[in-house]
């Protein structure tokens, strides 16, 4: 029967899994964290699609500017309304990728990383909503959100939820280049360090200080 058969993926997934196989830090100076975002054509994680993946990575609690990944995706959905919010035409200037080799060049960039996301449930899902359509598991990468690592902070208890634009205003970080991947993606990396100065005030953090203390709920 055909689901004995073990089954078979491609070489690029094979290549991600393999490097969960060295073991995962916990000192925050020697984990690899990469700072991502996706532009999508809406908010359906099932039915609405990655335009853009903006990526840049932090080592040694320093952003490394040459370490970055820009994407973008070729449409077969577009919604128009979506538009002004990121600036993404169906056919632009940008070279576009296929959804296949765009996730492949994520995963090759990312490898074992702790990924990084504001609200980062939606962009996670997004991710592996592409993965499920190439028949591929989910992402095996720890995670971190930093509304939730502001929530951590107690700066304010106002409220859960807190925008990107609300935190960088608060925390006086420009909001250039906001609602591009690599805009936003880097904006979110300032803020990730700037709340890690934050936690990091009184005893040495490591990763397990950073990660959600109460039952995880939905995506995360």
């Amino acid at each position: 029967m055909n689901w004995f058969k073990r089954k078979s993926y491609p070489e690029f997934w094979k290549a991600y899994l393999s490097s969960f196989q060295k073991t995962q830090q916990q000192n925050l100076e020697h984990i690899r964290f990469v700072v991502f975002d996706t532009e999508t054509t809406g908010l359906d994680t099932k039915n609405d699609r990655i335009l853009s993946i903006g990526c840049i990575a932090i080592e040694d609690l320093k952003i490394k500017v040459s370490d970055q990944l820009e994407l973008y995706l070729k449409q077969d959905k577009f919604n128009a309304d979506t538009v002004k919010i990121h600036g993404l035409l169906k056919e632009g200037k940008f070279i576009k990728v296929e959804e296949t080799e765009a996730i492949k060049f994520f995963l090759e960039y990312v490898k074992n990383a702790v990924l990084v996301a504001h609200h980062a449930a939606f962009d996670v899902a997004m991710i592996n909503a592409a993965l499920l359509r190439l028949d591929l598991p989910k992402l095996k990468n720890r995670v971190l959100d930093t509304g939730h690592l502001f929530q951590k902070t107690k700066i304010d208890t106002s409220k859960t939820h807190f925008s990107l634009d609300e935190l960088s205003n608060r925390f006086k970080i420009p909001l250039h280049d906001r609602h591009t991947a690599s805009g936003d993606a880097y904006i979110t990396a300032l803020l990730f360090l700037k709340l890690i100065s934050k936690l990091n005030t009184n005893t040495k953090l490591n990763f397990k200080d950073l990660e959600r203390s109460h039952k995880r709920i939905g995506l995360l």
